[in-house]
This record gives structure tokens, sequence and C-alpha cells, in this order.
């Protein structure tokens, strides 16, 4: 084939997927402002980061002159993101966009809250301190948890739940603002590089510790209370869905309540709005679909033990 016919075939699918669909036209906001930015996002986390966890993500400052210039500065470009980003997201309520609720507002307005982006990013702004108590909790509860952890510092530099759970305290911040879009992208940035699936708007308390962490599922209404501690693989999910009389899913409370000073150890499956009572220990390897009192200990059957004779039965 000559470089002639070869500048066709590009020429023609240039022009093909350069035509606006119908259902590509369904999926986009009507008000044709900029889209989130995946890394700028990835970049307001990294800015919340350093401002948290100041002394082990910048050279160590004794001068608290020279630590709030640190802080300043990363602060005021967290601001000018926060904003941009914010405003990226919340032209996703548009009502004008065919997928978003009635009551929504375009970008050039306000959002579905009645707040500017401005305001938005100054009211995540003043979430930053109870962030960072709930974070530094976070990271007693792991170190607590984990014998193998000789320092708070390698918890804070190495453990994949205090990635994890920066990433979703941010998130579940902005997601309690009504902010779409831009919630969703900080969780699943930590979800592929932790494995960890926490929804931004499953609530969490205070010293929650994941061990070793791959494979965990925490659904969007899951509740958990204080000093919880899962093990890798375990499932907070939905055992059902309610779907209204168009046959459109419902977004009802549909995941478990965990309450205070619960652990559930490895590829526990706990299912539906049920409430596992505090203090109490789910062993691993099990579905659990009831209620569990507190104080309970719930655990597999012991295994039945079958033998068979010349390969029979298997």
């Amino acid at each position: 084939m000559g470089k002639k016919d070869i500048n066709k075939v590009l020429q023609r699918n240039v022009a093909i997927m350069a035509a606006h669909s119908e259902k590509e036209d369904g999926m986009m906001p009507a008000t044709g402002a900029p889209l989130p930015s995946v890394e700028e996002v990835k970049r307001i986390v990294q800015l919340v980061k350093s401002i948290i966890f100041t002394d082990y993500f910048h050279k160590r400052q004794a001068d608290e002159r020279m630590r709030s210039y640190i802080i300043g500065v990363n602060m005021e470009e967290l601001y000018e993101l926060l904003c941009r980003q914010i405003a990226c997201g919340l032209q996703f309520l548009c009502p004008n966009d065919g997928n978003s609720p009635e009551a929504g507002h375009c970008v050039e307005c306000q959002g579905g809250v009645g707040e500017t982006a401005e305001e938005l990013a100054l009211r995540f702004i003043e979430e930053l301190p109870e962030i960072k108590r709930l974070l530094y909790t976070d990271v007693e509860a792991m170190f607590d948890n984990d014998p193998a952890a000789q320092t708070y510092g390698e918890v804070i530099f190495s453990y994949p739940v205090v990635n994890t759970m920066t990433h979703y305290r941010i998130a579940h911040a902005l997601h309690r603002m009504a902010i779409p879009i831009i919630p969703r992208i900080i969780t699943e940035q930590a979800h592929s590089k932790t494995g960890i699936d926490i929804h931004p708007g499953a609530q969490i308390g205070e010293y929650f510790a994941i061990d070793h962490g791959t494979g965990v599922v925490i659904g969007e209404t899951s509740i958990i209370g204080n000093h919880v501690t899962l093990y890798q693989g375990v499932t907070l999910g939905a055992k059902s869905f309610k779907y209204d009389e168009h046959g459109n899913m419902l977004n009802i409370p549909r995941h478990p309540i965990i309450e205070d000073h619960v652990t559930i150890y490895s590829n526990a499956s706990i299912l539906g709005r049920i409430t596992i009572g505090h203090h109490s220990i789910i062993g691993g390897n099990i579905w659990v679909v009831n209620n569990v009192p507190p104080h309970s200990r719930i655990q597999q059957s012991k295994a039945v033990e079958t033998s068979y004779e010349g390969g029979l039965g298997i």
C-alpha cells in the first residue's frame, strides 16, 4: 500500500472519530467547559499529603517560620487547583447533560450545594485540620495493630493503608460537599495503586486500620465506627439491589454498618444493610448476611471430611 492510500485511510478514520456521536454527546456536560484533569487531581492529593505529613515529604524544618512558609506555598497552590478542578467537576451537575439531577446547576453559576468553586475550595481548606487529625489516628491504629511495624515513619512512608486513607479522607470531604466526579477520581487513584477500593461516600471513623489491604472493598453506604481493623480481601458489599417502577436501581443504604472495636479477618464478605455489633470478631473466608450481636465471635464451621475410594465422588 502506497503512502497516498495510507493517508486516505488515516484521514477517513480521523473524520469518523472527530464527528460527535449521539451517544457521546449524551454523556458529555452541556457547558463545553474543560473537563477535570486527572493529573491536576493527583497533584491535589500530593499537596494535601505534603501539608499533613510535612516533615516526611519535605526536608525537615526545625524553624517553624520555614515550616509555615513551605505549608503556605503548598496551600496556595492547593487552593488554586481546587478552584479549577471543582469548577470542572461542577459542570456535571448541569441539568442539560441528560444524566444529572434536575436540581443541578451549571458551572458558570453554582454547584448543587449552592456554592461557587471558590467557596467550596475554601470549605475544603477548613477541613484540613480534621483530616490531619483523623489520618494520624489511622497511622497510630496501623502501628498498634502490626507487630512488624518498627516506627510510625515506616507506616507513613510505606504502608498502603496510609496512602489509601489519605485519598479516601480527601475524597470523602469533597463528597460531603456534593462535588461530583472529583472524589471518585481521587479514590480510584488509590485503588489502582494499592488494590484497596473505598467509595468516597462510605463513612469511616477514627483509628481505622487495614492490614496488607489488597482486595479490600468498602461500598458507598457503608458505615464504619472507631477502632475497626480489616484484613486483606474483606468486602463490605451489597447483597441485592432495589429498583423503582421504571426499572432503575435505587441508591439507598445497602452496605453494612460496622460498630466500634470490630476486627474482620481476610476474605470475609459482609453483605447487605446489616449491623456487626461492637467488640465483635469476624473470622476469615466466610459470608455474613445477618446482623451480628455485640461481643460476637463468628468463624467457619468445621470442614466436612469425606473419604473416597478409587476416585469416586470427585
